[in-house]
């Protein structure tokens, strides 16, 4: 598929912010019928969240304050990276431990989020943690957060009721939902 038609080119880029975490920019653009226009947008370093799915299928969720939003929200643990040249594996497992106390003996990529990219360019990789083993957790100095398991089908009938807000655990949820189905089916296709 060619996409020429829809690419916008960058004029003259301008921050106007740079936070510890966020740095934002507006940008003087050439759009794609020769017109003019502009784009504000944040630039982030990128992120992690893991499903961290139990032998008995629950999910280890953590529930925390969100100021952005004002609420205590239910999602699963999640973190940015530390560098821009982080391995998202390592800082995925780096996550897992932090907020949940867990190591894991599987771990498996499920893609790449893009929570608003209108406005953002975090992208955040998604995994699913199996063969859990639990230790301490180590929150980071400015978490408070609460542990807590979910069975995955009942964390299945809150996203689909509008209960669970968090986007990125929305999607590591339906995901890891299908792909234990793909991995059933598969299984009772080879004891056929």
């Amino acid at each position: 598929m060619r996409d020429e038609h829809l690419i916008e080119t960058c004029a003259a880029s301008k921050s106007v912010f740079e936070g510890k975490i966020l740095h934002v920019f507006v940008d003087d653009i050439h759009l794609p019928n020769g017109g003019k226009g502009f784009r504000e947008y944040i630039k982030h370093i990128g992120a992690v969240a893991v499903l961290p799915l139990t032998d008995d299928g629950r999910v280890i969720c953590v529930r925390q304050y969100r100021y952005a939003v004002g609420e205590v929200t239910l999602e699963i643990p999640a973190g940015k990276l530390d560098s821009s040249d982080e391995d998202p594996h390592e800082a995925a497992l780096r996550e897992l431990r932090e907020e949940t106390g867990a190591r894991c003996k599987s771990l498996v990529e499920l893609g790449t989020y893009l929570a608003s990219p209108a406005i953002l360019d975090e992208k955040i990789k998604l995994y699913l943690a199996r063969g859990l083993d639990f230790g301490e957790t180590d929150p980071d100095d400015d978490e408070f957060i609460d542990v807590v398991s979910i069975p995955l089908a009942e964390m299945v009938d809150r996203v689909m009721a509008g209960e669970i807000l968090d986007g990125k655990t929305q999607l590591a949820v339906l995901k890891v939902q299908e792909l234990l189905r793909r991995e059933e089916a598969q299984k009772e296709t080879e004891a056929k």
